[in-house]
């Protein structure tokens, strides 16, 4: 039985049901990579409906070394794959949720109809109901939407097995190296994780960057994508977050529209 210094209770006395089981199921999935040279997951110790326990982790300074080798780690856990775009963690079919947002996770058979239909769309609905997005606005993201759906951005790349939000505040730092936690993990495009440490920042994130472009198979002008794999995030901000991230949702948006 592990002892309550190396175990962190995470809990929630009103979580819906399969909150923190779907996060013990996505943990253990990005985590079968590991011993093939995929990014470190935290470790699930258990988990209930009101809470889930990890391993503990000590957090240390960023290093060079531990910023190359998240790179290098999270190309391997993409390259592991998944089953389909938007399909769940493995043994895993309940609801899914991005941070406390809702969110789905059914199979489909391109990237781009998942990402329009299942990640950007439904929290353009959810900021345009809130008021934090006006209809001119969601036109435009509804224009790129139109381009994702037709499957003019898909590229012929497989199904990776992604984290699904990554950001800063999901990499701890500990002693030498980098560690994966509270993913919103699916079968998706690798891209997406990049571009989501590109839009909030990353200690080392050139490093990180070149070290994930040296060792996975990026498509050509994958900068100029950037913005594209980030208007998940900007669109989750936007319907929880308000008007600030709506403009910059529209801004991305229109490089595509």
């Amino acid at each position: 039985m592990s002892s309550p210094a190396t175990v962190h209770r995470k809990t929630w006395s009103a979580a819906p049901a399969g909150f923190f089981e779907v996060e013990a199921a996505g943990l253990r999935w990005l985590g079968e990579a590991t011993d093939a040279g995929g990014a470190r997951v935290v470790q699930v110790h258990g988990v209930g409906a009101d809470h889930i326990e990890l391993e503990r982790l000590h957090p240390a300074a960023p290093g060079a070394a531990a910023a190359e080798g998240l790179g290098r780690g999270l190309a391997a856990t993409h390259r592991l794959g998944a089953p389909a775009f938007g399909a769940p963690p493995t043994g895993w079919t309940g609801p899914a949720w991005i941070g406390r947002q809702p969110q789905t996770n059914d199979p489909t058979a391109t990237w781009g109809a998942f990402y329009a239909e299942q990640r950007v769309r439904p929290f353009v609905r959810r900021a345009l109901d809130r008021g934090h997005l006006d209809a001119a606005g969601a036109r435009v993201v509804d224009r790129v939407c139109d381009r994702l759906a037709g499957g003019e951005f898909d590229d012929g790349t497989p199904p990776a097995r992604i984290h699904g939000d990554l950001w800063a505040g999901n990499v701890v730092f500990v002693a030498g190296e980098a560690v994966l936690i509270d993913p919103a993990a699916h079968g998706g495009h690798g891209l997406t994780d990049l571009a989501m440490l590109h839009l909030f920042g990353c200690p080392g994130l050139e490093r990180v960057t070149a070290a994930y472009a040296d060792a996975a198979d990026l498509p050509a002008g994958w900068r100029g994508l950037l913005e594209l794999h980030q208007l998940h995030p900007l669109a989750v901000h936007a319907a929880s977050h308000g008007p600030a991230y709506a403009a910059q949702l529209v801004q991305a948006a229109s490089t595509y529209a």
